[in-house]
């Protein structure tokens, strides 16, 4: 691999210098239908979202590491086409982000059902 190839997307790249990425996750929807086909894909400001959130934890500082091993090109493609991401280093770049971004919230919102405190105030 060579360092231009390890170097961010052209689109991230794109979007931090025009300063689009900024505010970009409002307003729009995650998943989008592509016209031509009828599949869902992830949205830019989507990726856009998860890889700045990624960025700004540290996750993406040092692009020292190697990962590998075999997978179905069916799977591969089908990830690329849900997602609309064209390189494989983006795509798993933004699957192990998702992954590791991802929050326990349903697991903590089911752990605490019926727990409210009978003193809580809730204004009615």
């Amino acid at each position: 691999m060579t360092k231009g190839s390890a170097s961010k997307s052209p689109t991230r790249q794109g979007k931090r210098a025009t300063g689009a990425a900024k505010g970009s996750g409002l307003g729009q929807k995650a998943l989008h239908r592509e016209a031509t086909t009828g599949r869902l894909v992830v949205s830019k400001a989507r990726f856009e979202a998860v890889m700045q959130a990624a960025e700004r934890s540290g996750l993406l500082n040092e692009k020292g590491g190697r990962i590998g091993g075999r997978v179905s090109p069916a799977l591969i493609r089908q990830a690329k086409r849900q997602t609309g991401i064209k390189t494989d280093t983006d795509l798993i770049e933004f699957a192990l982000a998702t992954v590791a971004l991802e929050d326990d919230f349903a697991d903590v919102f089911r752990e605490s059902r019926g727990k409210v405190a009978p003193n809580l105030k809730l204004g009615f």
